[in-house]
């Protein structure tokens, strides 16, 4: 009795975090939209000739956007490379810190880009067209200059 018990409980807590995901999924396809300003995901690659609005909010972030894209061939060459470490040398400031413990840098690193009004987009959603993340990548890219 005690058995079928729990097989019950489980099998509704793995609905229950199925329709939660589903859920935090759905919210990070809509912030994508607001941000990119296109229709969703899966207008994301046609519509991203309006990418003004996606910025990093911190150079640590963009920083950990840039490793982030590098890693999974996004971003190349050693313009890409050479940046990134500027940005860390400047984060790491001569602080007993290193740069790479920075929470920004720790989350850009991760694929999660933090925009500026507190947005944030999670460059390794399912739904996110490979050229629609080298996009954004490369406009991180071209952001991460100004921070120099």
């Amino acid at each position: 009795m005690k058995i079928s018990k729990y097989r019950f409980l489980l099998w509704n807590s793995s609905i229950a975090i199925a329709l939660l995901s589903g859920s935090v999924a759905a919210q990070g396809l809509g912030q994508l939209k607001d941000i990119m300003g296109g229709s969703g995901v899966g207008g994301a690659a046609s519509s991203l000739g309006s990418l003004s609005s996606i910025t990093s909010a911190s150079p640590g972030n963009a920083a950990g956007i840039i490793e982030f894209c590098m890693k999974n061939n996004y971003l190349s060459g050693g313009d890409a490379s050479s940046i990134k470490d500027q940005l860390l040398g400047k984060l790491a400031g001569g602080g007993d810190q290193p740069a790479q413990s920075n929470p920004d840098y720790v989350n850009g690193a991760m694929g999660i880009l933090k925009g500026g009004e507190g947005q944030s987009i999670d460059l390794n959603m399912a739904g996110l067209k490979a050229k629609a993340t080298k996009k954004v990548c490369q406009k991180i890219l071209d952001q991460a200059k100004s921070f120099l």
